[in-house]
């Protein structure tokens, strides 16, 4: 059949983001004229493959659309991490096939499932009378038009969800979802070894690869010259980059710098030797534009060895906010869940953090109810949430993923409403801990980037280096714009903001010449870290 030797004919470059010119297929196949809206659920990496993905339709003739209505194509991008982003899924789906039967019956869309859930339900989403035409997984964004060519030549849904050893995108530029934005995520590294029995990550994004470091500081150069005034290094386990690639601009002295565990934590896999580490990326990139701020997320604790501190604590331009996910304060639950750390080596991680970066904060992500969770296992996760302090929190009950260590080993035995006054609780524990931290910060000042006006009250706002939200009062004769710095003098707090008055506008640089930020080459550690 045709489809077969469409398949066939058919190969994606691994430099390039167009798809290979087929000779009996027209122009039009490949999507010139079409039209294509996308709606983004899940993580701040869904935003990244949404941009990665749009560059590759784009050069294969499409043009995006912001009106539902003016679509040929409408995209989903999914998430799979909880039940509950999966049921919105099905929920936007049974909408969109009223849309193609009964709004547009003529000219009825195609609707596409892309990302997590696309790999995690591609049968279940392809059989459900119908609903998705095209099935693309993470790491088969390239091969999306020729999908929607095999789709419209074929009464069948299509798709691609394999996933690839060695795919990182690194030679597609992406097509940023907002231009105007001064701050931009962007990828590393894509897929997890940890296999954290909760987690289906690995199952949906595959194993761990990095992109080169020479693409990934030319990008960081180009947004740099943009405009862009912060820039996030986005991965899965984002500090376990591994770059085993030969750099043509940088030197590399084989002795893989910054590739230690943190003290009391294990894998239950080989880490492999060598290659650059995520302390020399992070550098490397700080070093691009000193008026650049940059942030890293998301961490896994295993991955701190005092080269990555070091790169913090000497770096005026790399935020002071580190995430580190908890998940439980009990060690019994922690190994349950794979961690490959106890409650005593996390506390320890902490205090040498906080020895070696006096002012860092810590934000973390915390499960209530996972499977056998006992209330004294809950009162340690509370009590932790107490001892450490965290500056920001996301929390959430446990849901059983298909496909994981926990599904295959554990039953889902706290009921519901247990969950949920556990979760109260320790929303309730970080929000007290959260003001108290904030309610000491008031009279002082601080360092914000200017983002520009809240969407529902047009009020001023921006973030400081710690990951606050900064609500400002400004001068009316100060003129503004999104990417600016600004010296404030910090009025009120709550657990989750600041409000804060402008003193004046100011470089991120002559900010930490005359604030020099504590203990910068201080602490345990003697000496700056030195990349050749």
């Amino acid at each position: 059949p045709l489809g077969d030797n469409m398949a066939n004919a058919y190969s994606v470059s691994a430099n390039s983001a167009e798809p290979e010119n087929v000779p009996y297929m027209s122009v039009s196949d490949w999507g010139e004229g079409r039209k294509y809206y996308v709606e983004v659920y899940g993580c701040q990496m869904n935003v990244n493959d949404t941009e990665i993905l749009m560059s590759v339709l784009n050069k294969a003739g499409y043009k995006r659309t912001m009106a539902l209505d003016d679509a040929d194509v409408i995209f989903l991008m999914t998430c799979a991490i909880r039940e509950k982003a999966e049921d919105r899924i099905w929920s936007r789906l049974s909408y969109l096939k009223s849309l193609k039967t009964k709004a547009r019956p003529d000219r009825a869309p195609m609707v596409g499932v892309l990302g997590c859930m696309a790999e995690r339900l591609k049968e279940k989403l392809l059989e459900s009378d119908r609903l998705v035409d095209v099935v693309c997984g993470p790491d088969a964004y390239r091969s999306l038009p020729r999908l929607l060519s095999l789709r419209a030549m074929s009464a069948d849904g299509v798709a691609n969800v394999m996933l690839s050893a060695d795919e990182t995108y690194a030679d597609i530029t992406p097509v940023r979802l907002d231009d105007n934005k001064i701050s931009v995520h962007l990828s590393v590294m894509r897929g997890c070894n940890n296999m954290c029995s909760f987690c289906i990550v690995p199952f949906t994004r595959g194993t761990e690869r990095s992109r080169d470091i020479d693409s990934i500081v030319a990008e960081v150069r180009r947004l740099s010259l943009q405009g862009v005034r912060e820039v996030t290094l986005l991965g899965q386990n984002v500090n376990s980059y591994r770059d085993t690639s030969e750099s043509t601009e940088f030197a590399d002295d084989g002795l893989g710098g910054g590739s230690g565990l943190s003290r009391g934590f294990s894998t239950i896999y080989k880490r492999k030797e060598g290659g650059r580490r995520f302390a020399e990326l992070l550098h490397r990139v700080a070093q691009v534009d000193p008026e650049l701020r940059v942030r890293f997320t998301s961490p896994h604790p295993k991955d701190f060895p005092d080269e990555l501190l070091q790169v913090i604590r000497d770096n005026p331009n790399v935020c002071r906010s580190i995430h580190l996910p908890l998940q439980s304060g009990s060690t019994s639950c922690l190994q349950r869940m794979r961690r490959g750390y106890s409650r005593e080596a996390f506390l320890e991680l902490v205090h040498h953090i906080r020895s070696v970066i006096p002012d860092v904060s810590f934000s973390t992500d915390v499960i209530a109810g996972f499977c056998g969770e006992t209330e004294e296992e809950h009162r340690d996760t509370v009590d932790m949430m107490r001892a450490v302090g965290f500056d920001t929190a996301f929390m959430f009950a446990y849901s059983m993923r298909e496909r994981t260590h926990a599904h295959r080993k554990y039953k889902d035995d706290v009921p519901q409403d247990v969950k949920g006054r556990r979760l109260a609780e320790i929303i309730e524990t970080f929000h007290e801990t959260a003001r108290e931290k904030n309610q000491r910060l008031i009279g002082t000042h601080g360092l914000v980037l200017y983002e520009g006006l809240t969407k529902k009250r047009g009020r001023p706002f921006g973030s400081d280096d710690y990951g606050h939200k900064v609500f400002l009062d400004m001068p009316p004769t100060l003129q503004l714009k999104p990417g600016d710095y600004v010296k404030v003098h910090i009025e009120a707090a709550t657990s989750a903001s600041l409000s804060a008055v402008v003193v004046e506008k100011i470089t991120l640089t002559r900010y930490y010449n005359e604030n020099p930020q504590a203990n910068i080459y201080g602490g345990p550690i003697a000496s700056k870290v030195s990349f050749s």
